[in-house]
C-alpha cells in the first residue's frame, strides 16, 4: 500500500481551495450537525465541518431506491457509507432523517414510518449527530460529549482512515466491512474482511465463511504478506491492542490526502486516492493481486509461484496427494509428506545423526495457522527441532520466532519481498548441506559435495556457505557477456568492471567482475553477498546470483536500463530529468533508506551512498546498489567506530570522515547532499579544484544566507513560477563543514567516480 501522492506546495494549497469551494448540489444545508427538530428531507444534505464529507440521500446507477449515504465531498459516486442497506425507499419516496424523541438516529419514509435507527438502548434523549471530516457520523450524548453511538462501528463496504477495524480476542466481537450484493446494490453481499487477531493479527476478506484472502502477518510496521505496504512512516497503517482484548487495524489521518479502501461485490480490495488534477480516484492498491494470492489454490503443503508453470508445486519433501488431479491443474488436494521425519521414526531403527533438515524458501507469504514465540533468529530453528509436532519454521524481527504444527497453507512466492520459510523435511530429502571446502592456494578441488564444474576457490574461501545465493557457472556469464567484450562494459569501480549480459532465456544482467587489482576483494564480494542477499525492496537492486569459479568472483545483479543517477544527472546536455522524475528518484531513495535503517530484517549502514551508486529502472524508480562497504547493526546498536574510514569524501558526514564514527545519520548526511546535487544538477566535487574550494554544501549555505536559494535550482527543470512554489521552512542552523583531506589521506579515484575511496581514521 502506498502513498502515491505528488505535488508542489502551491498546487497543494490551490487543489484544497478547491475542494472546500465546492458549491452544494441540490439543497444543501450549511451544518455538520442534525439537533432534535431538524428534519434532513431528500435530497437536502449536510457537510462536515471542512467541507471533506456529506451525508445525503442517493440512488445507485440503474435504480430509483434511495438510500442514506456518506460520500467524500470531491464526488458524489464516492459512497463510504449507507444506513438503509437492506431497506431502501422505494418507489421514488421521499424519505427524512432526523434525530428522535428517544435520542436515535432515525430515516422515515412518508408515512413517518422508521426504515432504519441507530438503535441505542437507554440512549440520553438529550443527544446530536454529528457528521465529522474523517466520514465518521456520530451520536452524542450532549450532556456529557460522549459518543454512544458511531457508524465506523457499523461500517459499510468501505474503510477509510481513523476507522478501526477490530477482533475481540476474548469475546469474539468483530468489526468487519461487507461488500455490496452488486455494484449497483448496497445490500449485504457474500464477502466480508476484517481482522483475525488470536495468534498474531492479519487482515482477511471471506466468502461467506471461507477464506478469501489473507494479508500475512503483522510484523509492527508492515503487513508482511503484502509486498507493496511500507512502513508505517509512509502509510499510516498500525495495529493497536486494547486492555479488554480489542486488537484495531487503522490508518493515521491525513487531511492533505484523500483516501478508500474499497471491498468489491467480487471480493476484492481496490485501494484508490484523489487526484485533484485528474478529478478521479487513482488506483493505489489492490488484492488479490494474481491468481496466487487468493486463499490455499494449491491446497495444504503447496506453494503458488506465478513465475512458474504450472504455478502450484508441493514443498521439498511432498508430493501431490492426487497426482493424476494435480496434473490436471486442480491443486486443491494438496501435497502429503513422501519421507518420514526423524521423529516419526521407531527409536530403536532410526539413526540419531541424520536428524531432520530443513528447506528454505525466500519471499514467501508465510503459512496461516501461525503460532509465536520470542526468540531470535538462530534460536528459532532449534526450537522447532527440539519439538516433534514443529514442521516449519520462520522469524521476523518484529514478530519473533513463528511455528506451525499441522498444516502449511496458503503459501505464496513473490519476485520480492515476503518473509524467509524453512519447512522441516527428512535427512534423505536434502541429504549433506553444500558448502565450500577449504582450498589450498593454487590447488584446484571440488568445492560442492555434488554438481561441480571445476570450481576453484583460494583458502579465504574456507567455511562460506552459498545455500541462499543461486550460483552462476563461468561458462555461462562468459557467454552471456560475449566472452566479456569491451562493447558490453557499463563502467568500472573499485571492484571492478561491471558488463551487460543476456542469458539463454532473454534475461538481461549485470555482471560485477572482481579485478584482481582492485582496492577492493574478498572481505567487500562477501559483505555484499551477506548483505544485500537478505534485502529484498523495490528501490534497492536486487542480487540475482553469484560465481566463484575458475578463480573468479562475480556478482549478478537484475539490470538496469537507465544506468546510474550521476550520468544522466550531471550531464548538462542531457534533459531527460524533469522535476516530477527527480521528485520520484528523491522519493525512492528515501523510501530504500527508511527500509535499510527501519522496515529491513536487517539494520543496515550503506556507508558508500552516492548518484552513482543509485541506479535506474525502465520506470525511473531508483535503485540503491553497492553493498560493499555495508555494515550490519545489531538491535541495540546505535552506532559503530571504524578505524577504516570507507567511502567517498564529500558524501560522507563529518564525525565519519573525521572520527570513523558512523550511523544511520550517516546515511541520512549522504542523502542530504545527493537531494542538494539533484535539485541543482551540481556534483558535489565540482567544486574540488583548489584548496581554497567550496563545497556544494558550503555553496548552498551562501546563496539560502544571501536569500537567493532560486539560484541553486538546475535550469532544465527551473521555471519563472518556481520561487512561488517554495515553501516556507524553518530557518536552518549552519552546518558543520569538513575540510578537503590532504592528498596523502585521500586515494585516487576513477574518473567516473564511482571507486572507493578508502581514509585513515583518526
Amino acid at each position: 500500500m502506498t502513498r502515491n501522492f505528488y505535488t508542489s506546495p502551491k498546487q497543494f494549497l490551490k487543489h484544497l481551495v478547491v475542494i472546500l469551494s465546492i458549491s452544494c448540489l441540490g439543497s444543501c444545508i450549511e451544518t455538520d450537525t442534525i439537533t432534535k427538530g431538524l428534519v434532513i428531507e431528500d435530497p437536502e444534505t449536510i457537510v462536515s465541518s471542512g467541507k471533506i464529507y456529506r451525508l445525503g440521500f442517493f440512488s445507485p446507477a440503474n435504480t430509483t431506491n434511495r438510500y442514506i449515504g456518506i460520500w467524500n465531498n470531491v464526488s458524489d459516486t464516492s459512497i463510504v457509507w449507507v444506513a438503509n442497506r437492506d431497506k431502501p425507499l422505494v418507489n421514488n419516496s421521499i424519505g427524512a432523517i432526523t434525530v428522535s424523541e428517544d435520542g436515535n438516529i432515525v430515516l422515515m419514509n412518508p408515512e413517518k414510518e422508521i426504515i432504519w435507527s441507530s438503535n441505542v438502548s437507554n440512549s440520553s434523549r438529550n443527544t446530536s449527530a454529528q457528521l465529522l471530516d474523517t466520514g465518521n457520523l456520530v451520536l452524542r450524548d450532549n450532556s456529557n460529549g460522549r459518543v454512544i453511538w458511531e457508524s465506523f462501528r457499523h461500517p459499510a463496504d468501505a474503510f477509510v482512515p481513523t476507522m478501526k477495524i477490530t477482533d475481540n480476542i476474548n469475546t469474539g466481537e468483530k468489526v468487519t466491512l461487507t461488500s455490496w450484493r452488486t455494484l449497483e446494490n448496497p445490500d449485504f453481499g457474500d464477502f466480508s474482511a476484517g481482522l483475525q487477531a488470536l495468534s498474531i493479527p492479519q487482515v482477511f476478506i471471506w466468502n461467506g465463511s471461507r477464506p478469501h484472502w489473507r494479508s500475512g502477518p503483522w510484523n509492527g510496521l508492515i503487513l508482511t504478506g503484502v509486498t507493496d505496504m511500507y512502513a508505517v512512516y509512509l502509510d499510516g497503517y498500525s495495529v493497536t491492542r486494547d486492555n479488554n482484548g480489542t486488537v484495531s487495524f487503522t490508518r493515521a489521518y491525513y487531511g492533505d490526502l484523500l483516501m478508500k479502501v474499497i471491498l468489491k461485490p467480487n471480493g476484492s480490495f481496490i485501494q484508490t486516492m484523489w487526484d485533484e488534477a485528474k478529478r478521479d480516484w487513482n488506483v493505489t492498491w489492490f488484492a488479490p493481486i494474481d491468481a496466487c494470492d487468493v486463499y490455499g489454490v494449491c491446497g495444504n503443503f503447496g506453494s503458488c509461484n506465478l513465475r512458474n508453470s504450472p504455478m502450484c508445486s508441493c514443498l521439498k519433501g511432498y508430493e501431490p496427494v492426487n497426482k493424476k488431479e494435480w496434473d490436471k491443474g486442480n491443486w486443491r488436494d494438496g501435497c502429503v509428506r513422501s519421507s518420514s521425519l526423524q521423529c516419526d521414526r521407531n527409536d530403536n531403527s532410526s539413526d540419531k545423526s541424520r536428524v531432520d533438515r530443513f528447506s528454505k524458501l525466500t519471499n514467501v507469504k508465510v503459512p496461516d495457522f501461525i503460532e509465536v514465540s520470542q526468540g531470535m533468529r538462530d534460536e528459532c530453528e532449534n526450537m522447532c527441532l527440539q519439538n516433534c509436532s514443529c514442521i516449519a519454521y520462520s522469524h521476523d524481527t518484529g514478530i519473533g520466532c513463528m511455528f506451525w504444527r499441522d498444516n502449511l497453507t496458503d503459501v505464496r512466492q513473490y519476485p520480492s519481498g515476503g518473509s524467509d520459510l524453512y519447512v522441516r523435511v527428512a535427512y534423505s530429502v536434502l541429504g549433506a548441506k553444500r558448502k565450500f571446502k577449504p582450498v589450498p592456494y593454487g590447488k584446484p578441488e571440488e568445492a560442492f559435495t555434488s554438481d561441480s564444474n571445476e570450481i576453484i576457490l583460494r583458502d579465504d574461501m574456507d567455511g562460506v556457505s552459498f545455500d541462499d545465493l543461486p550460483l552462476y557457472s563461468f561458462e555461462i556469464l562468459a557467454n552471456a557477456t560475449e566472452q566479456f567484450a569491451t562493447a558490453n562494459l557499463l563502467g568500472k569501480g573499485g571492484f571492478g568492471p561491471v558488463y551487460k549480459g543476456k542469458l539463454a532465456n532473454g534475461k538481461e544482467i549485470a555482471v560485477k567482475r572482481l579485478s584482481r587489482t582492485s582496492g577492493q576483494g574478498l572481505q567487500e564480494f562477501m559483505n555484499e553477498v551477506v548483505v544485500i542477499s537478505k534485502l529484498q525492496h523495490r528501490n534497492l537492486v536486487s542480487l540475482l546470483g553469484c560465481c566463484v569459479q575458475k578463480e573468479e568472483k562475480m556478482l549478478i545483479y537484475e539490470f538496469m536500463v537507465n544506468g546510474s543517477l550521476d550520468v544522466l544527472l550531471f550531464d548538462p546536455t542531457i534533459r531527460t530529468l524533469d522535476w516530477r522524475k527527480r521528485f520520484n528518484i528523491m522519493e525512492g531513495i528515501g523510501r530504500g533508506l527508511l527500509y535499510l535503517h527501519r522496515d529491513s530484517r536487517l539494520r543496515i549502514i550503506h556507508r558508500d551512498l552516492k548518484p552513482s551508486n543509485v541506479l535506474l529502472d525502465e520506470n525511473w524508480n531508483p535503485k540503491i546498489s553497492d553493498f560493499g562497504m555495508a555494515r550490519i547493526f545489531g538491535a541495540r546498536e546505535d552506532q559503530a567506530n571504524t578505524a577504516r574510514v570507507a567511502g567517498t569524501y564529500g558524501y560522507m558526514s563529518p564525525e565519519y570522515a573525521m572520527g570513523g564514527i558512523f550511523s544511520e545519520k550517516s546515511d541520512v548526511f549522504s542523502f542530504g547532499v545527493i537531494v542538494l546535487e539533484i535539485i541543482s544538477g551540481i556534483r558535489n566535487t565540482s567544486f574540488y579544484d583548489d584548496e581554497m574550494a567550496l563545497s556544494l554544501l558550503e555553496h548552498v549555505w551562501k546563496l539560502w544566507s544571501e536569500g537567493n536559494f532560486e539560484a541553486l535550482i538546475d535550469e532544465r527543470i527551473s521555471s519563472p513560477s518556481f520561487q512561488a512554489e517554495i515553501i516556507h521552512l524553518p530557518v536552518p542552523e549552519q552546518p558543520a563543514f569538513a575540510k578537503k583531506p590532504s592528498s596523502q589521506s585521500q586515494t585516487t579515484s576513477s574518473s567516473n567516480n564511482v571507486s572507493i575511496t578508502v581514509l585513515d581514521g583518526r
